[in-house]
């Protein structure tokens, strides 16, 4: 895998990610109690050997430019890196990236500075575990100029996609965005038995791609004003001719594209035997290796629930709730279905002596309930905090939170007063 290097995408805006993306990038999301979303997408590429990275950003970049520094390095005998491409005015370029196609072409410039012969192409907020040596070899063997990562969907999800329709010899002869369920009688493609019992006969794009370096250089220099790979320049490639193949892949992947699919993918890892398996040793997901202790835990009924590194937690109960770093819960509180980011720095004890109910420390307060939420990093929740998120919630912003699809999300740094009721 020396011949390959990996660029992660680090996206757009995140509006739908929102208010989480409010003060940083998507792919610096925290999620899983101790990881970014970018971390997942690195540890594949590790994972699989793939040592060259790019992480190219954009929008809210500070803290994912950050992260990735303080993440990732490599010995001085070792020629890989992990290195971030933020968005740069050039002589050829005046504007910021503009699609992810666009935020390649970029940075090839970068990029020519290493040997290669083939470029994996990722998104940096998607969940999944992959090795890709299995994709690359499967490229190299089929003669392929671009292979596409697809994912087998029935009919009710293919409409959420890019779908792909595929020969008997899984060569792409045509693509189209996001169909209708009328749409979809044709777009079938050959799978094996047991995904057509399931109906999942329709292979949805991945947004992972590996290209022949000649064959990326020639697809810019033919379409110079295209900027989205999925959008034109795949679909181009297609019509014009080339050898675009799919590799089916079958495994756990979900794209975190929205609160809800955030909220339920986090919350799924809490499971006995979640589909994202972060036990898996061959599979590992790395992240910042941060010097915290281990946590506290007193007088508190737990179930479902994961808690990271450096927490103090008193609580009464905690259920089906992911608890992240520096995480502090008083006595008497009880969170269920909840997701805690945890804290950028720990608690000061002068903050309790004496206590300033208008400013509570970092955490959550003394018997508070709080069900169906989202709480970002470094809020402050006082006592006696009720928070009961559910469908009776009208979907909008409420100033110190928002509701969307019933989940109260609580944004970074907000501040709960004592006695709050939402």
């Amino acid at each position: 895998m020396n011949n390959v290097l990996g660029v992660i995408l680090g996206g757009g805006q995140g509006s739908r990610l929102y208010p989480l993306t409010q003060n940083r990038s998507k792919p610096a999301v925290p999620i899983g109690g101790k990881y970014r979303l970018v971390d997942i997408p690195i540890s594949n590429c590790l994972n699989s050997g793939v040592r060259k990275i790019y992480v190219l950003t954009q929008f809210n970049s500070a803290s994912l430019n950050r992260h990735v520094k303080n993440a990732f390095h490599f010995d001085a005998f070792s020629n890989g890196f992990v290195d971030v491409l933020a968005a740069e005015q050039t002589l050829k370029s005046k504007s910021w990236y503009q699609g992810t196609a666009d935020a390649v072409r970029q940075s090839l410039h970068h990029m020519e500075n290493h040997e290669f012969d083939y470029l994996l192409v990722l998104s940096g907020d998607q969940l999944y575990q992959m090795d890709f040596r299995e994709m690359v070899e499967a490229h190299i063997e089929s003669g392929a100029k671009i292979t596409i990562a697809t994912i087998p969907v029935n009919a009710n999800d293919a409409t959420g996609f890019g779908i792909l329709k595929t020969d008997e010899n899984s060569t792409i002869t045509s693509f189209v965005e996001k169909p209708s369920l009328d749409e979809l009688a044709d777009w079938g493609s050959p799978v094996s038995e047991e995904l057509e019992s399931q109906g999942r006969h329709y292979l949805a794009s991945m947004g992972i791609y590996v290209f022949d370096k000649q064959a990326i250089y020639d697809l810019f220099n033919e379409s110079p004003d295209s900027t989205d790979f999925g959008k034109e320049i795949i679909p181009a490639a297609i019509n014009g001719g080339l050898k675009v193949d799919s590799y089916v892949y079958d495994g756990y992947w979900t794209d975190i594209g929205t609160i809800k699919s955030f909220f339920e993918a986090n919350l799924e890892l809490t499971e006995p035997m979640p589909a994202f398996n972060l036990y898996d040793k061959d599979k590992m997901i790395y992240t910042r290796a941060r010097m915290l202790p281990a946590s506290k835990v007193s007088g508190t009924t737990m179930e479902r629930s994961i808690v990271a590194e450096g927490c103090i937690i008193e609580a009464s109960r905690i259920e089906h709730t992911l608890i992240g770093i520096r995480s502090r819960i008083g006595r008497g509180t009880t969170i269920t279905d909840c997701i805690m980011m945890g804290s950028d720095t720990f608690t000061d004890y002068a903050e309790f002596n004496p206590r300033n109910p208008d400013r509570p420390p970092i955490g959550v307060g003394e018997r508070c309930y709080i069900h169906n939420c989202i709480i970002d990093k470094n809020v402050r929740i006082g006592n006696d905090v009720r928070i009961n998120g559910g469908s009776h919630l009208e979907n909008g912003e409420y100033g110190n939170y928002v509701v969307i699809d019933g989940i109260v999300v609580i944004p970074k740094g907000s501040v709960i007063k004592d006695g709050t009721n939402i």
